[in-house]
């Protein structure tokens, strides 16, 4: 699958701080649980905050081969595992794809909105969301641990 995700001015869907301040917030936060942002590892962070839309792992792969030619999937995956590990980025199950978390470093429940025209994913926050899926779960006698909630339809610039 082709990623033609360079730089075509949809950044409207993105709040996010500049790339430098969101790498080094994920520096700080690593270092205060220990856990070490490599080189490798900040880099693969970066390239999935830069794209626009979810990125699969072998398109990060390509990128990666243009500045470490010794990059090979095992690489990527273990950076990606790393990152996942510590809530930076999320994979949209969906579409086997990653990307950079809103609000990295909180745990909360996630809900992709996904566009089903072009792709255009976002995260929301919506704690009465989690709170409802919660409780359904608990009518069942179910504890729930971990949510990801995946929403196709269309983004307000392709129903537009």
């Amino acid at each position: 699958m082709q990623d033609h995700s360079h730089g075509h001015g949809h950044a409207h869907h993105h709040h996010h701080a500049p790339l430098d301040t969101q790498l080094a917030q994920a520096e700080t936060l690593c270092r205060q649980r220990g856990a070490q942002l490599t080189p490798l590892r900040r880099q693969v962070l970066a390239l999935v905050l830069k794209s626009e839309n979810p990125v699969g792992a072998y398109a990060l792969l390509d990128q990666l081969k243009a500045e470490r030619a010794g990059a090979a999937p095992p690489t990527v995956y273990r950076a990606l595992d790393f990152l996942l590990e510590q809530g930076l980025i999320h994979r949209v199950e969906r579409l086997n794809a990653f990307v950079g978390c809103a609000t990295a470093g909180e745990q909360h429940a996630h809900q992709f909105l996904i566009c089903r025209n072009c792709g255009t994913t976002r995260e929301l926050t919506d704690a009465g969301i989690e709170a409802a899926l919660r409780a359904a779960a608990g009518k069942a006698g179910f504890t729930a641990l971990k949510m990801t909630v995946e929403i196709e339809g269309l983004c307000g610039n392709c129903a537009g």
